[in-house]
């Protein structure tokens, strides 16, 4: 019996020694953590200024706000997991052309106004390495619904862009150094519908229009965007 004994604390000091290394070699696998690429972000909160440029897409008749510088504001609040809410605001300082429809062909052009076109909507941001950055980097999708308004009602042809429903999309990066200021870069779109009046239907005395007859009078814009800011985060 006390042989058996032996033998048997032989072999169980004998499979801890065995164990040991493996145990340790285990405990090394990945990065300790004041070496590892991923770092929690401690902000809950974050005011960004950004500035950038608006591309617009064109419309068959040629009066929807032109290309433009812009500028805005956006602020973002932590939910939990990847997700944050997302409020912003931008205007871009863009010209449109204004027509006259019932007027012929080689005079319809009236020339070029100045109409600042304000943006604001309002979703989610989703960071893909959650509540962390990768080697301060932290990748983003941006989803949201909102309104474009140019704060004008109806040019001399009858055309007004008003206030339109919209919605807006888009992907980005942020830069996070050990530090309450961060940068981002985004690319997105604001998408929303212009509606033409009854007027760019109908014959001038050229007999032309300036849409054909029984044409769509509608036609939504997709209109990318492209974004640098810098952010400040509260609330660490």
């Amino acid at each position: 019996m006390t042989a058996r004994r032996w033998h048997l604390g032989a072999a169980l000091a004998a499979l801890a020694a065995l164990a040991l290394p493996a145990a340790q070699a285990a405990a090394q696998i990945g990065h300790p953590p004041e070496q590892s690429p991923f770092v929690d972000l401690e902000a809950r909160q974050t005011l960004t200024f950004e500035g950038g440029y608006f591309f617009a897409a064109k419309d068959p008749a040629g009066v929807s706000p032109q290309s433009g510088p812009l500028a805005g504001v956006r602020y973002d609040v932590y939910l939990g997991g990847p997700a944050w809410f997302t409020g912003r605001v931008e205007s871009a300082l863009v010209d449109r052309t204004v027509i006259d429809p019932a007027r012929p062909l080689s005079s319809r052009i009236l020339g070029v106004e100045r109409r600042p076109l304000t943006m604001v909507d309002a979703g989610f941001t989703f960071a893909l390495t959650g509540q962390k950055s990768w080697h301060g980097v932290v990748p983003l999708l941006h989803t949201g619904a909102g309104f474009v308004t140019n704060g004008k009602g109806a040019d001399p042809g009858g055309l007004t862009l008003g206030t339109r429903f919209a919605l807006a999309y888009g992907a980005g990066l942020r830069y996070v150094p050990a530090s309450r200021l961060s940068l981002r870069a985004d690319v997105g779109s604001h998408l929303y519908q212009l509606r033409y009046p009854d007027r760019y239907f109908e014959a001038a005395l050229d007999s032309t229009s300036v849409l054909p007859s029984g044409g769509s009078k509608s036609k939504w814009l997709n209109n990318p965007a492209v974004t640098i800011g810098v952010s400040y985060q509260l609330f660490r």
